[in-house]
């Protein structure tokens, strides 16, 4: 038994606000301290790609919760970037570089910044940061790894021995930089996917299909057709692996064969890419009146309403985003048959696909939608009800955060 002094002095202890404390735990500045928020980095070539293709994800995952960084180089996006609350860490990293020494350099630095900044997820798109992202990961902290391989088949397209000896290269890059780490590596399409399980280079656990970085369908909307002369665009970077040469074949097929309409190059020639159509070629044709060529154009949803079949006769795709954003349009298309054009442009259903770098097939595909409005417009009407049902940008974004949530735990 206590003695009454003991008693005493327990009563001046002051008595326990329990619902008061409950409240403070509750509260948002409580949880701040107990808990920091996770912080994805995303590390991706240029700053307008993130701007144009994970811009929405990276504004999702903020609202979700994450603390997002994003790794790239800098070009005129930096203040649009750091508008939205996200941290920008610029990289100078040479796009086609081939000098070993420098991309040395560049790998050490992205080893640099994943330990000073210590995220918790990165996120890495396209071969460069896949590759160099997922070495900084092993010599940092050992981020949750997420990779995202867009149009990778286009090392295989060819079978000569020199591709052969590509295709072994970059498979022991890939195989290099995936040894011990089992990252989960997100595919665009099947095609793609099949061939890092059939090099065993990553475990099928690991590996994740998810079509396409999304379209907003209110931005892109259905829309109805122009009239006068049918416009057929090309809507793209101007690189001849876009199908440049084979749209323009087409074009002077087309004229010769006196079919009425319009062919339309948009986009920039890329003067860091050796596989860019030069200015002047493009100046040529405009000149010339064999294609229109209307440069860049930020405005897409104003391009789409001026055509009436959107054109993408490339050598390789991931899930094109312009694709998606013409059948979200309302749009008939004509693409080349491969893995991610045929996931977006079904045959007879929302387009037609001809064969890679055949220019006659592709102007015999476009005429014959030229000719039939009919048919064009039904194939528009169900671009578009493709998109709601599979691509739309609320259904890619939440695969996303329902993979982020998976790999950080």
């Amino acid at each position: 038994f206590m003695g009454s002094s003991h008693v005493s002095s327990l009563a001046r202890v002051p008595k326990l606000n329990l619902s008061l404390i409950k409240r403070e735990l509750k509260s948002p500045a409580s949880l701040v301290h107990m808990k920091k928020a996770p912080r994805i980095l995303f590390f991706v070539t240029e700053d307008w790609v993130f701007w144009s293709h994970r811009l929405s994800l990276a504004k999702a995952a903020k609202k979700d919760g994450y603390e997002v960084q994003v790794v790239t180089r800098v070009h005129e996006h930096k203040d649009l970037i750091e508008k939205e609350g996200f941290k920008l860490i610029p990289l100078n990293m040479g796009r086609g570089s081939t000098n070993l020494l420098r991309e040395l350099f560049t790998i050490i630095e992205v080893i640099k910044i994943y330990r000073r900044e210590k995220p918790d997820l990165v996120h890495h798109v396209a071969v460069k940061p896949v590759l160099y992202g997922t070495l900084a990961a092993r010599f940092s902290l050992r981020p949750a790894v997420i990779n995202l391989l867009t149009g990778f088949t286009r090392t295989f397209h060819k079978i000569k021995w020199k591709s052969a000896l590509i295709e072994k290269t970059v498979m022991l890059a890939y195989r290099l930089a995936y040894w011990g780490m089992n990252p989960v590596t997100v595919f665009q399409n099947q095609s793609d996917m099949q061939i890092f399980l059939d090099h065993k280079i990553l475990k099928r656990k690991n590996a994740e299909i998810i079509k396409g970085s999304g379209v907003d369908t209110q931005h892109f909307f259905e829309r109805l057709e122009p009239e006068g002369k049918p416009v057929v665009v090309l809507a793209s970077r101007m690189l001849w692996e876009k199908g440049i040469k084979e749209f323009v074949e087409a074009a002077e097929w087309l004229h010769r064969n006196d079919v009425e309409c319009r062919m339309v190059l948009v986009g920039d020639a890329d003067l860091e890419s050796p596989k860019s159509v030069p200015p002047e070629i493009l100046d040529e044709w405009n000149s010339k009146g064999i294609v229109e060529w209307w440069g860049h154009e930020d405005n897409m949803p104003k391009v789409f309403s001026k055509a009436n079949i959107v054109c993408l006769p490339s050598y390789h795709e991931g899930a094109p985003k312009v694709l998606l954003e013409a059948a979200s349009s309302g749009i008939a298309i004509v693409a080349t048959d491969i893995p991610g054009c045929g996931q977006i442009a079904r045959q007879d259903e929302n387009g037609l696909l001809v064969p890679v770098k055949d220019s006659i097939k592709l102007a015999e595909a476009i005429k014959f939608l030229v000719e039939n409005p009919k048919t064009r417009k039904e194939m528009g009407a169900r671009g578009r009800k493709l998109v709601l049902e599979e691509f739309s940008d609320k259904i890619i974004i939440k695969k996303y955060l329902s993979l982020y949530k998976r790999v950080v735990g």
